[in-house]
């Protein structure tokens, strides 16, 4: 399996989650079992979900003040976590261009979303990726020691 499929899945994942967030562990497990990923693809499926799920709150902070007219609360759960996916990325994820992620991202709300939230996922996106004050960070330390007891 390639990245790209193993990014969907933790898409579909912490869309899940989103709707359904009671017992982590016991809905890795059933999705994993359902989804077979490789050793590699598992790494990244559980890099990227730890990651967005650490960071919620601080990719909620970035993509409110671009919502206009509208509260975070009145997305899409869909759109929110495509978007936290991508700022994931494009902050932590240094191997990754941010131009990729949004990408990446745009074509996952091409299949799961509309078009309309495709438009604006790439404008918030965009426009974050613009801002001076939107910093790429290296992976944290409390990433990357997640990912090797995934190991």
């Amino acid at each position: 399996m390639s990245r790209k499929l193993a990014r969907e899945r933790a898409f579909m994942f912490l869309y899940s989650l989103e709707i359904q967030p009671d017992d982590y562990i016991l809905q890795r497990r059933l999705f994993l079992d359902e989804w077979r990923l490789s050793r590699a693809d598992t790494d990244f499926f559980d890099l990227v979900v730890t990651g967005v799920l650490e960071h919620k709150e601080e990719f909620d902070r970035e993509i409110e003040p671009r919502l206009i007219g509208w509260a975070i609360s009145r997305l899409p759960r869909i759109d929110l976590t495509i978007m936290r996916l991508a700022l994931f990325e494009m902050k932590y994820l240094e191997d990754i261009p941010t131009s990729v992620s949004i990408s990446e991202a745009v074509i996952l709300a091409r299949k799961y979303s509309d078009e309309k939230s495709r438009s604006y996922i790439n404008a918030i996106l965009g426009g974050i990726e613009r801002d001076s004050t939107f910093a790429r960070c290296k992976r944290t330390d409390a990433v990357k020691d997640n990912k090797d007891e995934n190991s």
